[in-house]
């Protein structure tokens, strides 16, 4: 064999290995998107990730060809309103525990979407992982899901403080 297979059996079996250690790292279960509207320049993913291994990690970060940018965000209530707000430090996932990306909390922000969301579509997104690296998960899109009870008007804060003044979302029923 040449080097050049050689060298590209090589990549192709630790390309694989890794992808198979991050998805045996984390197991995920009832993931959803959504969107607020067919015109909607904003949609989120809500995922539960379980750690699967022995050692804490962190969710670092989120990409999707679905939108322009995508964020890690929460929700923080300050004086009886949700504020949303970038965490740019990530979430941390202690070792056999697990996150519930849920409305009015944790999510997966989509920001300028490429398209709409469409019921039944599926939407892929990589998340990044500290220690477990990349791994792309398929998010179907489920826009007959229920809104989340007692959560008011949000505004979008800036890079985690919530103090921001960015531009208001809808209520929470609509991310």
């Amino acid at each position: 064999m040449s080097l050049k297979l050689i060298s590209a059996a090589v990549l192709a079996a630790t390309l694989s290995t890794a992808a198979f250690a991050g998805d045996m790292a984390f197991k995920v279960t009832d993931s959803y998107a959504r969107s607020a509207s067919a015109n909607a320049k904003t949609g989120a993913a809500f995922i539960t990730l379980m750690n699967m291994s022995d050692s804490d990690d962190r969710l670092i970060g989120a990409a999707s060809p679905a939108a322009k940018r995508v964020e890690l965000h929460t929700h923080l209530e300050n004086d009886g309103v949700m504020k949303m707000v970038h965490v740019e430090e990530g979430f941390p996932v202690a070792a056999g525990e697990m996150i519930e990306m849920q409305r009015g909390g944790k999510h997966v922000m989509m920001m300028g979407l490429n398209g709409s969301l469409e019921q039944g579509a599926m939407v892929p997104v990589t998340l990044t992982f500290e220690k477990a690296g990349d791994m792309e998960v398929m998010v179907p899109v489920d826009l007959e899901r229920k809104p989340m009870k007692g959560h008011g008007m949000m505004k979008h804060g800036k890079k985690g403080n919530g103090a921001g003044q960015g531009a208001g979302h809808g209520n929470a029923s609509d991310s």
